[in-house]
């Protein structure tokens, strides 16, 4: 009886190494599906096709993997949204309206990355912008879909212009505000999650977050003091781990043990220029999620593999032609969702992926 019960609890090992295993193959662009794992300096590795995962690195309740693999698109006349705003590259008009705003590339040779989530400071309102998209030179004005990330303010607030935005240095926080405006797409549910994200992080920082010139403002809420003080904690703690690795083009990150979201580029110079933005966003929200004396649980190398797998794997499947050069891919299941941007200008090969557990 307990070789039968060995055997069956063996098989069902088995088994369930075969889903994983199968799942995960179809997002590597190789046949060979080797899955192996092992440590060095600390860290593990999983190696599986062309991709391999390293980690994980962690601070407090903040667990990082990082994705290697190799470039699939050149990306060198990018520049980032944040950068291209601080280089004065683009414009980003407020038009009146609440989920609808302007952008132009005036530049003569750089094409810029827009990031769904990349809030912009100023206008009217806050907004976040609600799509991936690639302005290219000289652009003209464009429409891009966005959310208002600050309720009630509809006037220039201080110094700022009130018919533009100044400045992109933050992204949304919290995988429920993400949900709420990539899958939902709801602008009363952005709103409801941008107040539920306020109160996360005035209790974890043990101080009202929110700012007297506009209390509704969640760029302003990430500005705040302590909620920047909490957050550098964890960023000069992880930011060093890409350094000294060409191969990095995304990452994973759990929160209090639990797998929350993945970003993968097509190159690791998009990945690296995106890295100081994307880990400020996953420290706010781990700042927010903080929970006092819980007990972390650890996070294994092949939880990160069955995550990426099982959101590849969505079986509703939608569409969306962002611009002619822009197509939006999206694949959801139970649990999970991936949304995939393809760059028509390169074949279609996907330029972006945004995985999000539930």
């Amino acid at each position: 009886m307990k070789r039968q019960t060995l055997a069956m609890i063996i098989g069902a090992i088995t088994l369930i190494a075969g889903v994983v295993l199968a799942k995960f193959t179809s997002l590597i662009p190789s046949t060979d599906t080797r899955l192996e794992v092992s440590t060095a300096n600390g860290q593990q590795n999983l190696q599986l096709g062309d991709y391999r995962i390293s980690g994980p690195y962690r601070h407090e309740n903040l667990t990082v993997f990082l994705i290697h693999g190799e470039d699939r698109l050149n990306t060198d006349a990018l520049v980032t949204l944040e950068e291209a705003l601080a280089q004065k590259h683009v414009v980003v008009y407020e038009t009146s309206d609440v989920n609808e705003l302007a952008i132009e590339n005036v530049s003569a040779n750089r094409e810029i990355f827009v990031q769904a989530g990349d809030i912009v400071k100023g206008g009217r309102q806050d907004r976040a912008l609600a799509v991936d998209v690639v302005v290219e030179p000289r652009s003209g004005k464009l429409p891009i879909d966005a959310f208002c990330v600050e309720h009630g303010r509809w006037s220039q607030r201080g110094a700022e212009t009130a018919n533009a935005f100044t400045m992109s240095e933050m992204m949304i926080a919290t995988k429920d505000l993400k949900m709420a405006a990539k899958v939902s797409q709801s602008q009363s549910q952005v709103w409801e999650k941008v107040d539920e994200a306020q109160q996360k992080l005035s209790r974890s920082v043990a101080a009202d977050v929110r700012a007297e010139g506009s209390a509704s403002s969640l760029q302003l809420s990430l500005e705040h003091e302590k909620v920047r003080e909490t957050a550098d904690a964890y960023i000069e703690k992880l930011s060093g781990i890409v350094q000294g690795q060409t191969d990095i083009i995304g990452y994973a990150f759990a929160i209090n043990g639990k797998l929350n979201s993945a970003d993968v580029y097509a190159s690791n110079s998009l990945f690296n220029k995106l890295w100081p933005k994307l880990l400020k966003a996953s420290a706010i929200e781990a700042t927010a999620e903080t929970l006092a004396g819980a007990r972390v649980e650890p996070v294994a190398i092949e939880q990160v593999a069955e995550f990426l797998a099982r959101a590849e794997q969505g079986a509703q499947v939608s569409e969306r032609q962002v611009t002619e050069r822009i197509r939006m891919v999206m694949r959801e299941g139970e649990q999970h969702v991936l949304s995939e941007t393809r760059d028509l200008k390169h074949e279609g090969r996907w330029l972006h992926r945004n995985y999000l557990a539930k």
